[in-house]
């Protein structure tokens, strides 16, 4: 009995060893991170106090008005510079990454030949457009739709302006 007892106290001074050996590892671990984090938050300071003196500079540079301004907006500027500047490295990454693919514009034309005639269609809406200025007073923003109709036939094309006004130009 006296060696179970014996055993049983040295299982239990083996774990509180190792307990305590961990224990200790946890502290250094923890230890470190804390020195970490105190060297990145004297870092993101540094970076806040340059990036706070070069918005004094160009402050300085400009009138009396816009440096008080500044002065104001340095404080907000200081507080966020660090996260901006990460948002603005990864956009522009993106951005370079994305490729853009511009589509060529198509020219539209459309002219009616008719008994020795060549009429554009941009022509008779031109001059729908300046009936409606003009003739009309009306102002150009004030103008929504333009239904045009051609009648050869009659040598003339009908149009009808906002739904509202109609008239007749002769070809």
């Amino acid at each position: 009995m006296k060696e179970v007892k014996k055993t049983v106290a040295e299982k239990t001074e083996e774990m509180k060893a190792a307990a305590q050996k961990k224990t200790e590892e946890a502290v250094k671990v923890t230890e470190t991170e804390i020195k970490k984090a105190e060297t990145d938050t004297k870092k993101v300071a540094e970076e806040t106090k340059k990036a706070a003196e070069e918005v004094k500079k160009s402050a300085a540079k400009t009138t009396k008005k816009a440096a008080d301004a500044a002065a104001k907006a340095t404080k907000k500027a200081a507080d966020t510079a660090a996260k901006a500047t990460k948002k603005a490295a990864a956009s522009v990454k993106k951005a370079a990454e994305k490729k853009t693919v511009k589509k060529a514009a198509v020219k539209e034309s459309i002219s009616l030949q008719y008994l020795g005639k060549d009429i554009k269609t941009a022509d008779l809406m031109e001059a729908v457009k300046n009936i409606w200025t003009g003739e009309l007073g009306k102002k150009a923003a004030d103008l929504k739709s333009i239904n045009l109709y051609l009648k050869p036939e009659d040598n003339a094309a009908y149009y009808v302006i906002n739904d509202e006004f109609t008239g007749r130009i002769d070809l």
